[in-house]
């Protein structure tokens, strides 16, 4: 069964938490595993090696195969740097696992547009700069695997999070449409909002909820979506504490007006706008 054997990797901000499992796991099923971290604090700030190099050596003290990089997936240019890395150390590139993350939580009056944007920066900029600069390899090759790190709080929305769940939601509009335009090059786009205890989530979730939540069991699926097997693409899946979840968005059913309707009207009929006892899965009018 070919998985993800000889098939190279890049698992981004892989120096802890998920993404350390995400690699070890790849590594440990025969993947060629690239650890990126920026070796930076929660909130982006800072940065070193150690972090990406411990996770390497635990790789290849286990028998796997994987090297270190240490850019920015926030800037166009680490980006392309990574996937060089990928290409100067094994050849190719077959897979990304866009994992890497920052928070910078406030409420929503006290948010700054720095702390906005910065989250931006590495969750959705840095999903759309790694999978732009692997996206040509992919298309050339006729296959591809892209896994987009989502969130409840941009599903669902958390308070605090307004910076985090724009960027979170945002990628899973990236996959939609990457997985369209990427049907008929084999290349496979699909989002996991994780439920695990890393240093990200310490502070937000209970204790007692977190003993509940290893990362570790958030990685199998993680190893499906970015093997040869998996068929399936522009899924949603919520995954953690041994469950694994799909998640789609449904439309009611519509209510149509044959002319423009007045404010009243629509104040009329609110109550059937908003109707969801016969939503069906949403799909795109524009086809």
């Amino acid at each position: 069964m070919p998985g993800v054997a000889d098939r190279v990797v890049i698992v981004t901000g892989a120096g802890g938490g998920l993404g350390r499992e995400y690699a070890r796991l790849l590594a440990s099923e025969g993947a060629l595993v690239v650890v990126n971290d920026l070796g930076g604090a929660r909130d982006g700030t800072g940065e070193g090696h150690n972090m990406a190099d411990t996770v390497v050596a635990e790789i290849r003290a286990a028998g796997g195969t994987a090297v270190a990089n240490y850019d920015s997936v926030a800037t166009t240019e680490g980006a392309q740097s990574l996937v060089k890395t990928a290409l100067d150390a094994f050849g190719a590139i077959h897979g990304v696992v866009n994992n890497a993350g920052i928070l910078r939580d406030m409420s929503f009056p006290k948010m700054t547009p720095e702390a906005f944007e910065a989250v931006q920066r590495v969750h959705l900029f840095g999903a759309f700069n790694v999978t732009h600069a692997a996206w040509g390899h992919f298309r050339e090759q006729g296959y591809g695997r892209v896994v987009m790190a989502t969130s409840t709080s941009g599903l669902y929305g958390n308070f605090g999070q307004a910076n985090y769940g724009a960027a979170k939601l945002g990628l899973v509009g990236l996959m939609n449409t990457l997985a369209l335009e990427g049907r008929k090059y084999d290349i496979k786009v699909n989002s996991v909002a994780p439920m695990a205890a890393t240093r990200m989530t310490a502070d937000i979730a209970p204790a007692e909820m977190l003993e509940k939540l290893p990362p570790e069991q958030v990685a199998p699926v993680i190893g499906h979506l970015v093997s040869e097997e998996c068929e399936d693409t522009g899924l949603i899946l919520v995954v953690g504490g041994g469950s694994v979840q799909r998640v789609q968005l449904f439309a009611g059913k519509p209510v149509l007006f044959s002319q423009v309707p007045s404010i009243d009207e629509v104040r009329e009929n609110w109550s059937r706008i908003t109707d969801m006892s016969d939503a069906q899965p949403g799909v795109n009018p524009a086809g």
